[in-house]
Formats: C-alpha cells, sequence, structure tokens
C-alpha cells in the first residue's frame, strides 16, 4: 500500500498539479502578453512581438507569476517521472487543455462551445493512444553517431516552415502555427536530453566532451527559439489552443524523435506506426477544432465578415432608356 502511494499514486498527484500549473501559466502570461499589444496592428500578416516588446512583456506580474507557475509545473512533472514510468506520466500533462478552457469559462462565465469540448476529447484521446503506443514498444540504447546532430536538424527546419507560416498569416492560422513549432522546439530538447543521458550513461562519451556540450548547446537555443514562438501564439489566440499545441506536438515530436532517428522504434511493427499516425492525426485535429471553434475566433471572423460585407458600395441606378415609341416620336419632330 505504501509502495502505490509513493509511486504511481503519488506520480499522478504530482503530474495532476503540474498541469494545473501549465493551465494557469498559460491563462496568466495570454492576459500579459494581450494586455499590451493591439489586435488590430499585432496581428497583421508579417508583424511579430518584437524583442523590445517580450523585454516589456517579461516585466509585467502576471507573465511572471505565469513563468513561475510554468517552472513550478516543469518540477512537478519531473518528479513524477522520476516516480513513474513515461506512460503512466506523459499522457496526464494533455490535461491542461480541458483545465484552462475551464479556467477561461469561469473567467468569462460562458459555457464553452461544442466545437472546443469536441477539440478537447480528441487531443486528450490522440495523445495518450499515441504516448501509451510508443511507450510499450519503445527500445532504450545509445544513439547512434550523428543521429542528434542530425534530428537537431530536422527539427530545425520543421520550426522554420512552421515559424514562416504563423508570421505570414494572422489570427488563428498564426497562433497554431507558431504554438506548434515552439513545441517542436521543445520536444528537441527531450530528445536531446534523453539522447545525452544515454550516451553518458553507457560511457561513449564523457559529460564535458565536445558532443555533450553541443547538445547542451542546442537544449539552450531550442529553449529561448521555443519559448519567443509561444510569446507570439499567445499574441494571436487564446490560451487553450497554446497549451493544447504545446501538450499534443511536443511529446509526439519527442517520440517520433526518438523512435525514428535516435533508434528506439527499431522493434516497433508496421501495424505499431499505423496506430501511433492515426493518433497523431486524431490529436491534431483537436488541436484544429478547438482552434476554429474557440469565441474568439469565432469573434474574429465575424468582425472580419460584418464590416467587408457592409462596406461594398452599391452600384448606382443606370438611367432609364425612354421607350421606343417615344424616342421615334421626338426624332420626327425634329426633322420638322
Amino acid at each position: 500500500m505504501i509502495d502505490a502511494v509513493a509511486g504511481p499514486g503519488l506520480a499522478i498527484t504530482l503530474a495532476l498539479m503540474g498541469a494545473v500549473c501549465f493551465a494557469g501559466a498559460a491563462v496568466l502570461q495570454h492576459r500579459a502578453v494581450a494586455a499590451g499589444s493591439d489586435p488590430t496592428a499585432d496581428d497583421r500578416p508579417g508583424k511579430a512581438i518584437s524583442l523590445r516588446g517580450l523585454v516589456e512583456i517579461a516585466r509585467r506580474p502576471g507573465w511572471l507569476a505565469g513563468l513561475a507557475l510554468a517552472a513550478c509545473g516543469s518540477g512537478l512533472h519531473a518528479a513524477a517521472l522520476v516516480l513513474a514510468p513515461l506512460s503512466v506520466v506523459q499522457p496526464l500533462g494533455v490535461l491542461a487543455v480541458p483545465i484552462a478552457v475551464l479556467l477561461t469559462a469561469l473567467r468569462r462565465s460562458q459555457r464553452p462551445a461544442p466545437g472546443v469540448i469536441v477539440g478537447v476529447l480528441l487531443s486528450i484521446a490522440g495523445v495518450g493512444v499515441f504516448v501509451a503506443t510508443a511507450a510499450g514498444t519503445a527500445v532504450s540504447s545509445p544513439p547512434p553517431g550523428m543521429a542528434t546532430l542530425f534530428a537537431s536538424l530536422v527539427v530545425a527546419v520543421i520550426v522554420l516552415l512552421l515559424a514562416g507560416l504563423g508570421l505570414a498569416r494572422s489570427g488563428w492560422v498564426r497562433c497554431v502555427a507558431c504554438a506548434m513549432a515552439g513545441a517542436a522546439a521543445f520536444g528537441l530538447v527531450s530528445a536531446l536530453v534523453r539522447a545525452v543521458s544515454q550516451s553518458v550513461a553507457s560511457g561513449d562519451v564523457g559529460p564535458l566532451q565536445p558532443p555533450v556540450l553541443a547538445a547542451v548547446a542546442g537544449v539552450g537555443a531550442s529553449v529561448l527559439v521555443g519559448g519567443w514562438l509561444v510569446q507570439q501564439a499567445f499574441g494571436s489566440g487564446p490560451p487553450e489552443v497554446v497549451i493544447a499545441c504545446l501538450t499534443v506536438v511536443d511529446p509526439i515530436v519527442a517520440v517520433l524523435l526518438g523512435a525514428v532517428l535516435l533508434g528506439e522504434g527499431a522493434a516497433t511493427p508496421l501495424e505499431t506506426w499505423f496506430l501511433l499516425v492515426g493518433a497523431a492525426i486524431t490529436a491534431t485535429a483537436g488541436v484544429i477544432s478547438l482552434a476554429r471553434h474557440h469565441p474568439d475566433a469565432v469573434a474574429a471572423r465575424a468582425s472580419r465578415v460584418g464590416p467587408g460585407a457592409a462596406s461594398h458600395p452599391v452600384p448606382e441606378a443606370l438611367p432609364e432608356t425612354p421607350p421606343p415609341t417615344l424616342w421615334r416620336r421626338a426624332q420626327s419632330l425634329h426633322r420638322r
């Protein structure tokens, strides 16, 4: 009984507390970013929050409180991973999505739309099936040579493409693209930490050798780039959508990197790969549904359609042409 409470039971409790912290951090940081921004100016294609703007945002008490909550959530999640397997702890992180939806609904005194609820359920189901399936077939082994460098380059290309798409668009598309790009960068952090720990534990490299130092530099760069992209997402969309992208894309990217590039999926059968792909598609569909049906996105679309429809000029009436009989009579009088 004591072992059950000190092991999985305590780990589940810590993971749930971490999910609450992540949801609260997303809501607080989103409010801090949106407080000093003009949606009509800051959410235009090609417009991004500048470094100076980020420094100003980082001084706001709400943003700092959100950062403290995020750090607390990370510590709780790490402690849960020490006490229980990945397949038990990781799916619980996606519970931050419904918690963020609930917090926003309570703040606005507004019931979530059906499309939002469907998106939350799809995200939870997709991530849960994906992580549980991957954890059941993954094998632990030191990464092959140059695998971490290749993984970093692949993720860098993905991040650049998603960030370019996000900055070229506006509204919920920018929010989802930037949040997914940030989540991909954070997924690379998990993969690099896992790869370095395996290499050091197996004795292949020392803690201060160049491959380890390069991986540490990659972790630092990924955290900075991911954090910047997440703040861009907060400036363009609601916190529930951002936290959904993070909790969906981060574990999927980390598991795929470990399975495909780091050799952890060598024993995964073909039918399991189909299940993984289906779960990833389901989770992504949930994020898109949540983003499209969120009240903020619906209100933004209505504001764009309404004035546009009213701004179309009404065509002027053409001058009436006199009937043919009157025209012929006028011509005959003219000849006389």
